[in-house]
């Protein structure tokens, strides 16, 4: 029989939140002062500001930057115990998770895995392509950006040039197009004084983006304004087309047109990362969870899943909430209340999402928002909208020394146009070989 984790029994039900994410860290902390014994098991020991993780990936900021340790973050929450371990399976019969670690025994179980990269069951796509969904992805795409410079010095043949030089995005959300600019940005200030040898002129970004409008989600004019800027800063914006294949080299479209690129930014699509062990049944198109009002996972009185994971359907979202930060915040205080209420023996209460809004920024003193306060709806783009972007990014930070180091970073590159983390460490994604590589090579 596996043996048990090492997780002592106080004598009070135990919640086990599988993942730290933006609801389970919000979900931990509402339990803080509950006659419950809460379990967080993730398989990081940090919580990652994802919002912000285009920015590793661009050089904008370090990855320590949007990091933070579980431990540090719930030091002073006494009735809490971390795991770092992977989470293999469920046995809903024993109650029981089959963890890397042991087996972890749960009263009430929180599933808030988030969710993961959908390439829509294209393995060539997943092969080569680069996506942002962690912090070790977004390293791993700075490093293979600027590797791909440190090569092209060396090429002469101006189609290996161009490959290596140019960068294709797909998917123009709030992720896509915030790449595209900070791309665009590092090609028009950055770049050129680091490879003072290369014509930038060659490089090109192009964003392609499946539907007619850019920002899904978001407003007619805040998809415009972000086009127009996008334009602005040199990005080829390229809307009804749709991605068929990609080799590590040549980009095929729906349309029969033909890209070369060896960077290929995916963001296109997530699906959720459900456990093994749960039924069938109880999963969604998507790979999310059918949770009730409550988000109790259909079919199990005492198994939830809030967040990316988690797909309630209503009136107002047929498809479940938006897969970002603030349902998942919302889902996780208000679960941590009925919990509370339900141990009492009090009736618990029904998630109504309070849509607050989506930003976007495209670049230094470019972006959009949509905000909803106080009963009303504000629509704003430009400047106004960037620093709104930055402060509501900032506060939104885990821990004061993130805040801290974050702001002066945006505050050197603001008046220096200059960006400090352009180091090659650790992984990097190689180019994919072709005929006619050996021969392009320029003799020094």
């Amino acid at each position: 029989m596996e043996e048990l984790a090492k997780i002592e029994h106080v004598g009070k039900p135990r919640v086990v939140i599988v993942g730290g994410g933006f609801g389970g860290l919000e979900l931990a902390k509402a339990l803080r002062d509950t006659n419950v014994q809460v379990v967080l098991v993730d398989k990081q020991n940090y919580h990652t500001f994802q919002p912000l993780m285009y920015q590793v990936a661009t050089s904008g900021l370090e990855a320590a930057d949007i990091i933070s340790p579980f431990r540090k973050i719930l030091q002073n929450q006494t009735n809490l115990s971390f795991r770092m371990a992977e989470v293999l399976q469920v046995d809903t019969a024993a109650q029981t998770l089959k963890t890397s670690i042991g087996l972890i025994h749960y009263d009430h179980l929180v599933i808030a895995t988030g969710a993961t990269t959908n390439y829509f069951g294209d393995e060539e796509m997943a092969r080569h392509a680069i996506a942002i969904k962690s912090v070790e992805d977004a390293v791993e795409l700075r490093n293979t950006v600027l590797s791909n410079f440190e090569k092209a010095l060396q090429v002469g043949d101006r189609e290996q040039l161009n490959s290596l030089l140019d960068f294709v995005i797909v998917g123009g959300g709030p992720t896509g197009v915030e790449v595209a600019g900070a791309l665009s940005e590092l090609r028009k200030h950055i770049f050129p004084e680091d490879y003072r040898e290369i014509d930038f002129r060659e490089m090109d970004i192009c964003l392609i983006q499946s539907g007619d409008a850019l920002l899904k989600g978001m407003s007619k004019e805040a998809s415009q304004k972000a086009l127009e800027y996008l334009q602005k800063f040199g990005v080829k914006v390229l809307l009804d087309r749709r991605v068929k294949s990609y080799d590590g080299y040549t980009v095929t479209l729906n349309t029969g047109e033909k890209l070369i690129t060896r960077t290929l930014i995916w963001a296109a699509g997530v699906a959720g990362a459900p456990i093994e062990g749960i039924r069938p049944e109880s999963i969604r198109k998507g790979n999310r969870y059918e949770v009730d009002v409550y988000n109790r996972v259909a079919g199990y009185p005492n198994i939830y899943a809030i967040g990316d994971i988690a797909a309630m359907v209503t009136n107002d979202y047929p498809e479940g909430h938006p897969m970002v930060a603030q349902p998942a915040m919302q889902q996780g205080k208000l679960l941590g209340e009925n919990l509370t209420r339900q141990l009492a023996g009090e009736a618990m209460r029904p998630f109504h999402y309070h849509d607050q809004g989506a930003m976007a920024t495209i670049g230094r003193n470019h972006a959009v928002a949509d905000l909803k306060l106080i009963g009303k709806e504000w629509k704003t783009q430009g400047f106004l909208a960037w620093v709104m972007w930055v402060f509501v990014h900032l506060i939104a930070l885990v821990g004061f020394r993130n805040r801290l180091a974050v702001f002066m970073n945006w505050t050197f590159s603001y008046f220096s146009q200059e960006r400090g983390s352009r180091f090659i460490m650790g992984k990097r994604r190689e180019p994919v070989p072709t005929e006619d590589t050996a021969a392009t090579k320029v003799a020094v």
